[in-house]
């Protein structure tokens, strides 16, 4: 190649305009893109603005939320409060010389469980009443006194006086045992078994006191009275014996006259009590056809 022909290929390239390559988003992807960033602040002015609003009304401040406040000992709550989950919580307590109200549309259940997850304590109010299930339940007073205890093997009445106030006493499908047993003043006192049969017994005695009253024991069938090694006795000013069976004496030795008013009580061998007419000797061996 000459240098006329080199000469003239550098000036042809040197007279060419060198080319520009743009860099960026033009046109109608620059409109998008703007419009998708306003559209994201619109967003999050909209939520900024809910969140605050949320705030506002549920009350957060750097101690709680609401009535609800964080306290070094744990929540505080003031005012009414639903829960519609369980509650845990190990002390539930009220402000000082304020009461603890739970209310529950159905029943409020206080449930006591071991770590296995096992029930061993419940307590259960609802509309259809009061339930307690444990081992033991224990009612005490202020002073700690036991006041009522029951288990699966007795029932215990630490109080100084136990008052049945219904009409029809107290019912009870097995034995009693108790020291005194006492009626209101001024109410009768009885002892009842209408079908089965009535028993009291005591190792030092029996004592049955009516200091303004009277004492009335009724049977169907017969009335024992057994002392196995002591007597019996009746003490009284007055002792009636009402309905005992007369003695009929024979024709010959009967008096004809004057109706007779004085009677001798006799004992038939086997305890059978009867009356027979006095007379001037015991007439008991001639009206004994009683004790045939």
């Amino acid at each position: 190649m000459t240098q006329e022909q080199c000469t003239h290929r550098n000036n042809v390239q040197s007279s060419e305009k060198p080319q520009v390559y743009k860099v960026g988003i033009y046109g109608w992807r620059k409109r998008c893109l703007y419009f998708f960033v306003l559209l994201l602040m619109i967003l999050i002015l909209i939520n900024l603005a809910l969140t605050i609003w949320i705030l506002k009304v549920m009350n957060f401040t750097i101690d709680g939320m609401g009535n609800l406040r964080i306290t070094e000992k744990g929540l505080k709550l003031e005012g009414d409060s639903e829960f519609l989950q369980p509650l845990y919580a190990k002390e539930i307590q009220s402000k000082p010389g304020r009461p603890l109200f739970l209310q529950s549309s159905r029943n409020v259940s206080v449930n006591i469980v071991n770590n296995n997850n096992k029930l061993l304590t419940q307590l259960v109010t609802g509309s259809t009443g009061f339930k307690a299930r444990g081992k033991m339940f224990e009612v005490k007073s202020t002073s700690g006194k036991l006041l009522f205890s029951a288990d699966e093997q007795e029932v215990v009445v630490g109080a100084d006086r136990l008052r049945v106030m219904g009409a029809e006493g107290a019912v009870f499908s097995k034995s009693v045992e108790t020291p005194h047993v006492r009626a209101e003043p001024f109410k009768e006192l009885r002892l009842e078994s209408p079908t089965r049969s009535l028993l009291m017994e005591a190792p030092k005695g029996i004592q049955i006191l009516a200091e303004a009253g009277d004492i009335q024991a009724i049977c169907r069938s017969e009335l024992r009275l057994e002392s196995k090694d002591g007597e019996i006795s009746l003490d009284a000013q007055r002792i009636r014996l009402l309905q005992l069976p007369e003695g009929k004496a024979s024709t010959s030795s009967s008096s004809s006259g004057t109706r007779q008013t004085v009677y001798e009580v006799c004992v038939c061998p086997n305890g059978r009590l009867f009356l027979s007419q006095a007379g001037t000797g015991s007439t008991c061996q001639i009206s004994n056809n009683v004790c045939l």
